[in-house]
């Protein structure tokens, strides 16, 4: 993965810590995996499943209890991404605040970034 030594690719902060550790306990799952796929109305959208092993190309970010995967396709758009969990009266769900990303849909539902066209498929 593309990374400074000595510092998380991706940083979880302590609200999406707690929200990883309790899906990973509810499902007995290895670990949250994090990607993205083409969609959306901006051309990217992130993936999220909750998986029982890491594939050989993972990138694995362990903290306190929470466990999350970036898939390797992924990697070089995510670096310095925080995912953070967030609870309103109206939803609640996982934020990403990735300074990669160059614009945005209106629903906040898809990304698109400066180098889309080299972006993965799938």
């Amino acid at each position: 993965m593309f990374s400074i030594p000595g510092q998380s690719p991706v940083k979880i902060s302590p609200a999406a810590e707690r929200q990883i550790s309790r899906l990973m306990q509810g499902k007995q799952a290895y670990g949250l995996r994090i990607g993205l796929k083409k969609g959306g109305c901006a051309g990217m959208e992130y993936t999220m499943d909750l998986v029982s092993e890491a594939e050989k190309s993972d990138e694995v970010i362990e903290q306190n209890g929470a466990r999350v995967l970036v898939a390797p396709a992924a990697q070089m758009f995510l670096f310095g991404t925080e995912i953070d969990y967030e609870t309103g009266l109206l939803e609640s769900g996982f934020r990403f605040r990735n300074p990669n990303v160059t614009d945005a849909c209106g629903c906040g539902e898809s990304v698109s970034f400066s180098i889309d066209r080299d972006a993965p498929q799938g």
